[in-house]
């Protein structure tokens, strides 16, 4: 019917974006590669387990932006979370971050990766950010509705104000999105992303 044509429009979208993309950005990905080993020691990737549509769980990909004991270092931070509502923790300085993880983060450079999610299938070039499966673990029944559609890797919040916006207008937004989806809805998305990325607006 027409979701199951819009949805094949959507990936057939998907797949040649990344696919240039992945090709164009190849050089910037050697690069950043080079830069992140010299920085610090550990992997140029990070993979971290990501929850997707219907609660389907898949391995999401990002240049490493944070110190190899980031994770065990995140106890002990967890008092210092400046994200309303408590379920996505954010901290504007952040010691965990590496000096060119600072870098690739306010240009948004750390989420490239993603691109091989997108065309694998994991994810999409628009759609909600995906979850890590302990923040599922805090949704409402409400905030479940995000996981309705594959999630993106940018979204309509993000190019509203990012970082900044608390989670709760973070799933208005995302459910408001959800429920008007269209190709010309993500190229407006994508459209705003770039601007959203070069001012660092609410990023870090």
């Amino acid at each position: 019917g027409f979701i199951r044509g819009t949805y094949a429009i959507k990936r057939a979208f998907d797949i040649v974006t990344s696919a240039i993309l992945l090709l164009l950005l190849s050089p910037l990905f050697a690069g950043m590669a080079l830069l992140i080993r010299l920085d610090s020691p550990g992997p140029i990737f990070f993979g971290q387990t990501r929850v997707g549509r219907w609660g389907d769980t898949f391995k999401m990909w990002k240049f490493r932006s944070m110190y190899i004991d980031a994770e065990q270092r995140k106890a002990a931070l967890m008092a210092q979370n400046e994200m309303a509502g408590g379920v996505l923790f954010k901290m504007q300085n952040d010691p965990r971050i590496t000096r060119i993880g600072r870098f690739i983060r306010r240009a948004s450079i750390d989420e490239l990766p993603q691109l091989w999610n997108v065309f694998k299938g994991d994810m999409s070039i628009v759609g909600p950010r995906p979850p890590l499966p302990s923040e599922v673990q805090d949704y409402t029944l409400s905030d479940r509705r995000r996981l309705q559609v594959i999630p993106g890797i940018t979204c309509i919040w993000q190019v509203s104000g990012r970082s900044d916006i608390p989670f709760d207008e973070q799933v208005e937004l995302d459910v408001r999105y959800i429920e008007s989806q269209s190709l010309w809805t993500d190229i407006c998305i994508l459209f705003k992303t770039v601007p959203a990325v070069f001012l660092g607006r609410g990023a870090y």
